[in-house]
């Protein structure tokens, strides 16, 4: 099992994104090789991958911004495709990404989960995340 960080487009990696995504959200649309390079060249973003026997199996995003208070870390859209899941591909990722959070200077790193996904919840508890008070308010444009 190998994670590495997109640092540029292959057509690999867009279908590999377009074969997990629909796994984690069934409604989002699929990338275009001008999104899938707009979030590579993002500085903020850091698209990780995992790859095991030649294919890529698993991915998620951690966005790192600097704030006012400091730098901010988020894990975001965190998928391992279905047939390689209960293996610890999710756990590598996770604990990959919460150390590259670390190495660029983020104290915390928070992420989000629905509870229909009782798997990720365990996991993510497991590596140390817990629950925060807080309230959630999501604005959508019309």
């Amino acid at each position: 099992m190998r994670i590495l960080e997109v640092t540029e487009y292959s057509e690999e990696v867009l279908d590999a994104l377009n074969n997990l995504l629909p796994q984690l959200l069934e409604t989002v649309s699929p990338l275009t090789v001008e999104d899938l390079e707009e979030i590579i060249q993002s500085e903020s973003s850091h698209l990780l991958m995992v790859e095991l026997n030649g294919s890529y199996v698993g991915s998620l995003t951690l966005t790192a911004v600097k704030i006012p208070t400091g730098i901010k870390a988020w894990i975001e859209d965190v998928v391992v495709s279905e047939k390689t899941r209960g293996r610890g591909v999710g756990r590598h990722l996770v604990k990959h990404a919460v150390g590259m959070a670390g190495n660029l200077g983020a104290q915390t790193v928070s992420l989000t989960s629905g509870p229909s996904r009782v798997a990720a919840n365990k996991l993510y508890k497991k590596l140390g995340f817990g629950p925060i008070e807080t309230n959630v308010y999501r604005y959508k444009s019309s």
